[in-house]
């Protein structure tokens, strides 16, 4: 009997320390619940959401891949909410590169012509290519299979972007002085914009309607993708415009020009609320790629002297130079997510990572 009270004794402890335990996930679930909601609507992430940290300013090369791409690296981007990087050059070739080792993942094939420009959709799905033979290749990023081969332009495709709330739409730009919506599901274009001037570069706004353009007269246009008609312009250089790129936030958009500025403009107004350059840093080409960092407190640019350089957008000021990676003119740089530091590519086909 004395030992059956015992193990009597023994079951209620243990029942009330299960009690006890769901008692506290119970109410860690509450709480949980609790700070997912607001005014009633519970929130949840949706595909290709990005988390990231406050940027730093990289002062190391983590990792120098030396003929990443032979003849050359024009293009590279970050994978959304991932720590891959993905590379495109003269060798007609994609590469995906794991960021933590410096090591390749995968190759994509497909392009009888150099890439010019890439871009990915916020979903990671698919990873679309601009040629300078006059087509787009669009892969499954998974299997790493062609989806599709964009055809319609005139002259080289010089640059491409995809929107940013849906997967479906993509722009791409040519030297035939057109700009091109492609629906990405079915594989034709939708709408095409004819510009008074070529454009070197193309980036989504975040409402994903509004398209900004970069264009060799040194103009910036903002267009309305479904109507195709420009909705404003403003005159952003003195010379061509090289690079367009949309803060992750869609607040500011960055743009550089062949007379070595680069200016960052407030998207609602277009006013320039910032101008940055350095007596150093030299614009190579007219599809120089420069970038902001996913907090918007930095701007990254290459330069033709193989240096890359960093301004403060808070105080207006250079913050530092990169220079020790690169023997060529770099023509690209790219600031990933969640944490993630600066990534550049150059004439020569290096791609360096920096931390």
């Amino acid at each position: 009997m004395l030992e059956k009270m015992k193990d009597a004794e023994k079951l209620n402890e243990a029942n009330a320390i299960y009690e006890d335990m769901m008692r506290q996930l119970k109410v860690s679930s509450i709480e949980q619940l609790a700070r997912e909601q607001v005014d009633g609507v519970v929130r949840q992430r949706e595909a290709g959401y990005e988390e990231y940290v406050i940027s730093s300013i990289p002062s190391t090369c983590k990792h120098t891949i030396t003929k990443a791409h032979e003849g050359g690296c024009g293009s590279i981007i970050f994978e959304p909410s991932s720590h891959k990087l993905i590379s495109g050059g003269q060798d007609k070739t994609v590469k995906i590169w794991d960021t933590n080792t410096g090591s390749l993942s995968s190759t994509l094939r497909g392009c009888i012509g150099s890439v010019l420009d890439l871009a990915i959709t916020h979903d990671n799905r698919f990873v679309i290519a601009a040629s300078s033979s006059k087509d787009l290749i669009v892969w499954e990023s998974g299997s790493g299979r062609i989806q599709h081969t964009l055809t319609g332009h005139k002259d080289k495709v010089c640059a491409v972007d995809a929107g940013r709330v849906s997967s479906r739409n993509v722009m791409s730009a040519s030297y035939d002085h057109t700009i091109k919506v492609w629906d990405l599901h079915n594989g034709y274009c939708t709408n095409t914009i004819i510009s008074a001037s070529n454009c070197n570069a193309i980036s989504y706004s975040a409402d994903g309607v509004t398209l900004c353009s970069g264009h060799l007269d040194g103009n910036l246009r903002l267009w309305d993708i479904r109507s195709g008609k420009l909705i404003s312009e403003v005159a952003a250089h003195s010379q061509a415009v090289t690079s367009v790129c949309v803060s992750r936030s869609g607040n500011v958009l960055l743009t550089s020009g062949r007379d070595n500025v680069h200016n960052l403009f407030d998207l609602r107004s277009l006013e320039v609320c910032g101008t940055f350059m350095a007596s150093g840093n030299r614009v190579a080409s007219n599809w120089s790629r420069s970038c902001v960092s996913s907090d918007e407190s930095y701007v990254a640019a290459g330069s033709a002297d193989g240096s890359v350089y960093m301004w403060s957008i808070l105080e207006g000021n250079l913050a530092g130079v990169l220079n020790a990676g690169h023997s060529a003119h770099v023509l690209s740089c790219a600031w990933g997510g969640l944490g993630m530091s600066l990534a550049s590519a150059d004439k020569n086909g290096t791609v360096c990572i920096w931390t």
